[in-house]
């Protein structure tokens, strides 16, 4: 079997990003952060799935935007004070990622980490690529390629793209 943690941890454990979504805390390692910033306009986008609020011009850099809520499907808020977006750099393309709260920084050991469980066929939990025990936190690892994926599939059901 694949070691789930090899490509995430180190020899001081791995350090990541956790903020809240909902009532869960959820955490990227710290290298895919590129940084956090405070709410800023969103200028909404045509044709695009629901969970992308817009793009977002950041330092002359036009950054596409996604509400974490809406893709995990936590019901939305009203946006407060206390939102931020994350700035997630995965393959040299920067998205920006709306959470509720950032918690901080944390670093998790090797042993502190397990696989994100089998909760059968028709629950798809790809998001989360492991699970990071602290005291008594539990904090999903988000799997960043698969949560800023774009689905084609359903949008192009719906006749959105060609």
């Amino acid at each position: 079997m694949e070691d789930f943690t090899e490509d995430i941890t180190s020899e001081e454990g791995m350090k990541i990003l956790v903020f809240l979504c909902g009532d869960q805390e959820y955490a990227l390692p710290i290298e895919l952060a590129r940084e956090v910033v405070g709410m800023m306009p969103i200028d909404k986008f045509p044709q695009t799935p629901d969970y992308i609020e817009g793009m977002m011009n950041l330092r002359g850099k036009i950054v596409p935007v996604m509400n974490l809520r809406t893709k995990l499907g936590v019901e939305k808020i009203e946006e407060n004070a206390e939102n931020c977006i994350v700035v997630v750099n995965l393959n040299g393309e920067q998205t920006g990622v709306i959470v509720d709260f950032l918690v901080g920084v944390s670093v998790i050991d090797q042993n502190d980490l397990e696989e994100s469980p089998d909760l059968g066929d028709h629950i798809h939990n790809n998001y989360v690529k492991s699970i990071a025990k602290l005291e008594k936190r539990v904090i999903l690892i988000i799997d960043a390629k698969s949560l800023l994926a774009y689905d084609r599939t359903e949008e192009t059901a719906k006749g959105i793209v060609s």
